[in-house]
Formats: C-alpha cells, sequence, structure tokens
C-alpha cells in the first residue's frame, strides 16, 4: 500500500516536491498545508491536491514532509498537531535532526537541488539524502526516497552541512558570479544571451569530466599575470569584485599545479 503523504509549506521547494510526490507511482500526496493560504492553492492546483492553512484539519498521513525555510522548521513543526505515529521529516540542508525532537518517529528528507516557482524538476536523478532517529524510520524514508529519485544516499548533520556548503559554492556562488559578468556585458551595451553558449558549454565538460579541474581553462590557469592585472585594473572600481577576482585567480592556480 502506497504511504500517504502531506507536504508542509508553500515555498519553491515545496511546490516542486508536491508535484514530485503527486506524480509518484510509489507515494500518495494527501494534502498541502500552508501558512499563507494563497500560495498554498497556488502550488495545491499544481499538484492536483487538497489544501489548508488550518492547523486542526490537517489531514491525517504516514510521513509529513515539512519543506519551509531553515529557521521555520522548529516554528512550524511546533505548531502542528501531528500524529504520533506518523513519520516527521524535514527538508533543509542546514538543520539539524534535533528541530523536530518533540516527534517520537523523525528524521530528514534533504533534495540537493536549488528550486524556483514555476519551474518543474525532474527528481528521477535528484540526489536525496536521509537521516532517521532509528532503523525503522530510515528504512520508510529511503523507501519514499527511492520512489522518487534513483540517487538516495545517508547524511548525518556534520555530512549534510557540507553537502548544503559544497551546493551554495557550486549554485548560489556561481549564479551571483554569472549576475555580475552580466553586468560587466551591460556596461558595454550587450546582452545576457552572449554569455549562455558559454556557460553552457563550460557547464557541460565539467558534467562530462572526471574532475571539474581537469577542464579548467583561463589566464590563472596559464599563469597569464599581464591578462590578470589588466582585469584588475578593469575592476579598480568593484573592489568586491576585484577581489574576489584575486582569490579565485589565486585558488585555480594552486589547483592547477597539483595535476
Amino acid at each position: 500500500m502506497k504511504p500517504n503523504v502531506v507536504i508542509i509549506g508553500s515555498g519553491n521547494l515545496a511546490e516542486s516536491l508536491a508535484i514530485a510526490v503527486a506524480e509518484c507511482e510509489g507515494l500518495n500526496l494527501l494534502q498541502l498545508w500552508a501558512r499563507n493560504p494563497e500560495r498554498g492553492r497556488v502550488v495545491a492546483d499544481l499538484a492536483h491536491c487538497p489544501t489548508t492553512a488550518d492547523p486542526q484539519a490537517l489531514a491525517e498521513a504516514d510521513i509529513y514532509l515539512i519543506a519551509v525555510s531553515d529557521r521555520a522548521v522548529r516554528e512550524v513543526a511546533e505548531l502542528l498537531p501531528i500524529p504520533p505515529a506518523a513519520i516527521v521529516a524535514h527538508t533543509a540542508g542546514s538543520v539539524e535532526m534535533e528541530a523536530l525532537n518533540h516527534y517520537p518517529r523523525r528524521g530528514i528528507f534533504y533534495p540537493f537541488q536549488g528550486f524556483s516557482a514555476g519551474r518543474k524538476v525532474c527528481f528521477e536523478h535528484l540526489p536525496i539524502f536521509i537521516e532517521a532517529i532509528d532503523e525503522e524510520v530510515k528504512s520508510t524514508l529511503w523507501a519514499a526516497a527511492s520512489a522518487l529519485s534513483r540517487q538516495v544516499y545517508e547524511a548525518d548533520s556534520v555530512r549534510r552541512s557540507k553537502i548544503h556548503l559544497a551546493g551554495v559554492i557550486a549554485n548560489n556562488f556561481v549564479n551571483q558570479l554569472y549576475q555580475s559578468a552580466t553586468e560587466l556585458l551591460a556596461s558595454e551595451g550587450l546582452p545576457f544571451e552572449v554569455l549562455k553558449p558559454l556557460i553552457e558549454e563550460t557547464a557541460q565538460k565539467a558534467i562530462d569530466a572526471e574532475a571539474p579541474k581537469l577542464v579548467q581553462t583561463g589566464p590563472a590557469k596559464r599563469g597569464d599575470t599581464a591578462t590578470q592585472q589588466r582585469h584588475l585594473t578593469l575592476l579598480e572600481e568593484q573592489q568586491v569584485l576585484q577581489t574576489i577576482y584575486k582569490e579565485l585567480s589565486q585558488l585555480i592556480w594552486e589547483t592547477s599545479k597539483k595535476i
């Protein structure tokens, strides 16, 4: 029998997770609970499931997945009258399981991806990291994760924190560098479109390579200090970006020397 699942939250992750669970043959999306009723209705419509903002109207399920912001996990968990026999897991990368301590059957269900509203995510190859209070809970969460994804791993709080950090560097930091590069082009009247083929090729080379360092290119890898100095001069009025350029160039050089 398929486990009944309730998604708690209405943010970007909750949206993607609700849709994925709704479309999963091995899980049954019973309800979406959200503090923001308007946003909750939007997500519930996408996932074709009932929704409520009333804690007392929370449906009885086998698994409750709390997909809210890191700072809201504990507050939301304590707000809801979840049955003690149910499994409760949050989806945060940097919040310890201790945030759910008042639930006897607790765990963590962490999908490793960046989520955006209105953008559907395929969970089939998306890594999901599991932590649980005991083997029984782990087995249930593992089965639920495996119904969604082919990549399921165990990760305690220490390991998950490093995974989350790696995600921030590879996703959030890199995306900000895309924006900084876009602004440099805009100062010359050029659109973001100019960068897209370069971004696409760089990402694909890294994916195809055994390690990203093996496909590194550019003046820092070559030790081309003359070009680097010209770039630094162009960034004289952007001190933060100039510092980032210096530090990343040094990191690339040090990494390249080890190959």
